[in-house]
């Protein structure tokens, strides 16, 4: 057996239930989880995904110039080419699921 280390971090209670739920749904091991993510750190020199704020407001539509409307809405257009995007009936399973909405 390959030398292991001992990883201990505080997580909150329901993500550390909900992430090891879909990893038990995968059959992936909660260590091989880690693992694999501290793998994927080292591969990409620094965290394997994109972090950045969230967008601190909703547009509001009728406030936008022609340009600015033009904008966000080639914005979503690009997020329908690349594939960005969720049927609606897929979303609202997810909200009601995570929020009970």
């Amino acid at each position: 057996m390959a030398k292991t280390a001992n990883l201990y971090a505080r997580i909150e209670p329901d993500v550390k239930e909900q992430a090891e739920n879909i990893l038990n749904t995968l059959g992936i091991p909660v260590s091989n989880a880690i693992n694999m993510f501290y793998k994927q750190i080292i591969l990409q020199r620094g965290i394997p995904f994109e972090m950045k704020l969230p967008q601190t407001r909703v547009v509001d539509m009728s406030r936008l110039t022609p340009q600015e409307l033009d904008e966000e809405l080639e914005k979503g257009y690009q997020d329908v080419l690349a594939g960005r995007t969720k049927p609606a009936g897929k979303v609202f399973e997810e909200l009601r699921r995570d929020y009970g909405i």
